[in-house]
């Protein structure tokens, strides 16, 4: 177990020891691959605080439940009692029959109204929900048409509908830039090792002609990879962090001209370092694939 480590850890400093005689080629590849990967972040990033902020701005989704004419006034303010005691509805408003004929007699319609033999229209609910999803507005309204008392539910959900689509089109758009700049980053990285195989191809001969195994050879490309891969992906995560910060004050202003106090939210360390995770991993897959891609000109693998 011990020569396993001390293997890994003479591996692991030559692949540092490279990265270290060749700095300025090892800068312009670590930020090669942090712009590859600070892209499709951003705009996770982005898509997270559009969430937030629609959250906060939207208006609530509304329900407007009407009673049958023969539901009396008492049962239905008892079920808007019930509605309210509900977790996932933020408000409930009752208007009595008499009050809604009020309001059409001050819109106008008092000719109208005054010709009938009796007051035609129902108790009503209007019910604004904590939950904006089309899926949960569509549950809760189908279980208020279910109840015997309720004659109608008009669900106004058309801009949720249209907040969600939008948001669901925008997670795709990222995941897919997400998969192609990372195979980019893997390729950017498979070309630099393979490049340094190429580069000293004479060492590895020497090496093997001394006695080295495959695994030996190979084990410091890997390191390579992995590392380049990780540090692209912390200088992505700093990179994300300096916009952020440079953009702070301006969206802060902006936030005060509508009344508001939203603040643009940064990556946790959970998420910076599943970035960076994620980075090293991409770069440990690229120097796979070059190892491999020159196995049988210099039987390395």
């Amino acid at each position: 177990m011990n020569a396993w480590f001390a293997h890994h850890a003479h591996s692991f400093a030559v692949a540092f020891d490279r990265l270290r005689r060749a700095p300025l080629a090892a800068l312009i590849s670590v930020l090669v691959i942090a712009a590859a990967i600070t892209l499709p972040a951003g705009l996770y990033l982005l898509l997270d605080n559009l969430k937030k902020a629609t959250a906060d701005a939207a208006p609530r989704a509304e329900l407007s439940v009407f009673f049958k004419l023969n539901t009396p006034e008492a049962t239905a303010r008892q079920i808007g009692q019930v509605l309210q005691q509900q977790p996932d509805v933020a408000s409930v408003r009752f208007i009595g029959r008499d009050e809604a004929l009020k309001r059409l007699e001050k819109l106008g319609l008092g000719d109208i109204t005054a010709g009938l033999p009796g007051n035609p229209l129902p108790h009503a609910l209007i019910l604004r929900t904590r939950d904006s999803n089309p899926a949960a507005l569509d549950r809760l309204a189908e279980t208020l048409r279910k109840r015997p008392e309720v004659d109608r539910v008009n669900l106004d959900s058309g801009w949720a509908r249209r907040l969600n689509a939008f948001m669901q089109l925008g997670e795709r758009v990222i995941w897919l830039l997400a998969g192609l700049f990372g195979l980019a980053l893997a390729a950017i990285t498979g070309n630099t090792i393979r490049l340094q195989i190429y580069a000293q191809r004479d060492e590895i001969e020497v090496a093997r002609l001394l006695g080295a195994t495959d695994r030996f050879i190979r084990r410091p490309f890997l390191y390579f990879g992995g590392l380049q891969g990780l540090l692209g992906g912390l200088t992505a995560w700093g990179l994300l962090s300096l916009a952020l910060f440079l953009l702070h004050g301006r969206i802060a202003e902006l936030a005060a001209a509508y009344g508001s106090e939203f603040a643009l939210a940064g990556l946790s360390w959970l998420d910076g370092m599943a970035l960076a995770a994620i980075s090293g991993l991409l770069g440990l897959i690229g120097a796979l694939y070059a190892v491999a891609h020159t196995q049988r000109s210099l039987r390395i693998a």
